[in-house]
């Protein structure tokens, strides 16, 4: 059995699209497809979420309480994020989706980088690389993981809509 080293931003993103998907019939090509990253990167992936119970053995099923647990009080410490320069890019953490309804901040705009963006904002390092370009495919895995991020770089009351928000997403989704 291969050592597990921890667990890696990837995993996150990984987790959340199988999420996003909302079905059984999923496998390594189409996460590797849809998120740009490798198929073996994906299988190593699921194998440090079956390590630490996000995903069950046979890695077809996430363990959604215990996802939503690590988002909520752990993913913050784990890997924490600063806002950076005003970049062009694609909206995130509460300048996206339900939070950009319920949030209305004129200044405080959040995207991660990416040349082909509509929007300005300071920067945010997405969880992985692929996250820019995987989102504009997939908008529910866009408001997933940009809620992830409010929790990542939110102040308290941002965190804690997130986290509400995230909880009704990810056990209905």
């Amino acid at each position: 059995m291969k050592k597990h080293k921890g667990m890696r931003p990837q995993d996150v993103v990984i987790l959340l699209n199988i999420i996003a998907q909302n079905s059984e019939f999923w496998n390594h090509l189409t996460l590797s497809y849809e998120l740009h990253i490798s198929q073996s990167e994906v299988s190593e992936s699921l194998h440090r979420s079956a390590f630490a119970g996000l995903i069950n053995n046979e890695k077809k099923s996430v363990h959604r309480l215990s996802l939503l647990e690590f988002l909520i009080h752990g993913l913050k410490y784990v890997f924490p994020v600063k806002p950076g320069p005003v970049v062009r890019g694609v909206p995130t953490a509460h300048s996206v989706g339900s939070l950009a309804e319920i949030i209305k901040y004129a200044s405080d705009v959040y995207v991660w980088p990416d040349e082909a963006g509509t929007v300005r904002g300071q920067a945010i390092e997405p969880l992985y690389s692929s996250v820019p370009k995987a989102v504009k495919q997939n908008i529910r895995l866009h408001e997933l993981l940009a809620l992830v991020d409010a929790i990542r770089v939110g102040r308290a009351r941002e965190q804690n809509i997130a986290a509400e928000e995230l909880t009704r997403l990810i056990k209905i989704v």
